[in-house]
């Protein structure tokens, strides 16, 4: 179970239009991951602004990036997510 601290951080992360977007498209995409340019062609992002969000979400552990020669792939962690679920749902019911 996750602690309070890195469920305030993903849910902060995942708070952003923008960021929330690229989560959704990887976990849309397929398993190997999609390349930082099909998600900037996907989106219509500047490659900077890009960069910086896929930053934001792999510190918190959300986006795993893998290299593959010259091309940068990112995928969606889907355990962080069901650890986030998790968090989200651990207390229901319980009054």
């Amino acid at each position: 179970m996750i602690g309070d601290d890195l469920a305030v951080k993903r849910l902060s992360e995942l708070g952003h239009e923008t960021r929330l977007a690229i989560f959704r498209l990887l976990v849309r995409g397929n398993r190997q991951g999609l390349s930082v340019g099909e998600i900037q062609s996907h989106l219509d992002i500047p490659g900077s602004t890009l960069s910086h969000h896929i930053s934001r979400l792999v510190a918190a552990g959300l986006v795993e990036q893998i290299r593959d020669g010259r091309t940068l792939y990112c995928k969606a962690r889907m355990e962080s997510l069901d650890e986030l679920m998790a968090f989200l749902t651990s207390e229901c019911c319980t009054l």
